[in-house]
């Protein structure tokens, strides 16, 4: 089976983080989601992915290569334009990557998948494609119920009683919606698609091939699946990701490091002193160093080769690379990312240009210390 993976787009909900790293590049622990998606569609016979990209897509293509690691082949399909001896991004809609792809290569000869490289997924592709079959259908959407109070977060999708698209709604108000089924960025379609995406223009899935499919009468379905999806669309969706894996709710994902003892995984290299005070879930990073005193209260993750000096504290929080804490900071519900101290609604504090990169810093600079508590720069809400 062939599939494609959407990975162009800049992923703005999700910055300052996507300054850095694409949205599909974003790990769970230490895992980036789109690789967790590529190892569950393999276990559906998904052997061939193709990969739009544009936002730092050095990133994506350097870590995939041609997928030979994971035991699938991946190839990759640039989106930009070469300027003033830099390649710039330049992403064309997810139908018009689709259609890109298509035009230079022909390589959706058979039934497809395309879907969101953002959200940890365990759909039966396997349930999903026979009913895909049965009904006849050109394209299919995977369908998700979610609770009223969460539709104006999502496209909400409307069929008839056989599961024929008939109409559709961008994220409406709980008080607007006609239904509660969402659409989760997962499809399935035929070659004959290409029927209805135009060549050498902006076009997108949702909001312009979808509406024309329902024009055209075509066999246009969606399905309903009981499935976990984890969307990571803003910030506090990582977090939430993070939290889930660090308490084992998320199927098939599998702890890294060795577990030191219940609840607490560390990675190789590390120095973590006994008298530190560890309080399960935690993921502590390899050549991490926690001094004595240091409390972690879990939910927690220290990323790789950041240092914990004794006297902090650290709670339901993330911790990037490299990142060193200092022994008077009070950290809870932060993500802290490089010079940004992030907290869960999304909302960033620049550490360095605000004069607190001394509190909070990259491990590999040197700093002085001085009294503050992080609650200092960044309130609680």
């Amino acid at each position: 089976m062939k599939a494609m993976i959407l990975a162009a787009g800049k992923g703005t909900r999700v910055q300052p983080i996507t300054h850095e790293i694409p949205k599909p590049m974003i790990p769970v622990i230490n895992q980036p989601v789109m690789e967790l998606i590529i190892q569950h569609m393999k276990s559906h016979d998904f052997t061939d992915f193709v990969v739009n990209v544009s936002h730092l897509a050095h990133l994506i293509e350097d870590y995939f290569q041609d997928g030979s690691r994971l035991g699938v082949q991946m190839a990759f399909s640039w989106e930009g334009y070469f300027k003033d001896d830099e390649w710039v991004g330049d992403a064309i809609g997810s139908a018009g990557g689709m259609r890109l792809i298509q035009d230079r290569f022909g390589f959706f000869d058979q039934t497809f998948a395309v879907l969101c490289g953002d959200a940890v997924i365990d759909v039966d592709f396997t349930r999903a494609l026979e009913l895909h079959r049965e009904n006849g259908a050109m394209a299919t959407i995977i369908l998700k119920r979610v609770p009223k109070s969460e539709v104006s977060s999502y496209g909400v999708v409307l069929t008839d009683e056989d599961g024929r698209i008939v109409s559709f709604q961008e994220k409406p108000t709980a008080e607007e919606a006609k239904s509660d089924l969402v659409n989760t960025g997962i499809y399935l379609f035929e070659p004959e698609i290409f029927n209805f995406i135009p060549k050498d223009c902006i076009y997108d899935i949702g909001s312009d091939l979808f509406p024309a499919l329902v024009a055209a009468a075509v066999p246009f379905y969606g399905v309903e699946l009981p499935f976990q999806w984890i969307d990571i669309g803003k910030t506090p969706d990582l977090w939430n990701a993070t939290s889930m894996a660090l308490q084992g709710q998320i199927h098939g994902f599998s702890m890294p490091g060795t577990e030191l003892s219940p609840g607490i995984w560390v990675g190789t290299n590390t120095r973590i002193d006994e008298r530190a005070i560890l309080t399960a879930p935690l993921y502590i990073g390899g050549s991490t160093v926690i001094e004595a005193g240091a409390v972690l209260r879990g939910p927690c993750v220290i990323q790789s080769g950041s240092m914990i000096e004794s006297g902090a504290v650290i709670e339901k929080s993330l911790i990037w690379h490299h990142t060193r804490i200092s022994g008077i900071a009070n950290i809870s519900e932060k993500i802290i990312f490089g010079n940004h101290c992030i907290d869960f609604d999304g909302d960033a504090v620049n550490l360095a240009a605000g004069g607190f990169d001394w509190l909070i810093a990259d491990r590999r600079s040197i700093r002085t210390d001085n009294p503050l508590d992080i609650d200092g720069i960044m309130p609680r809400k």
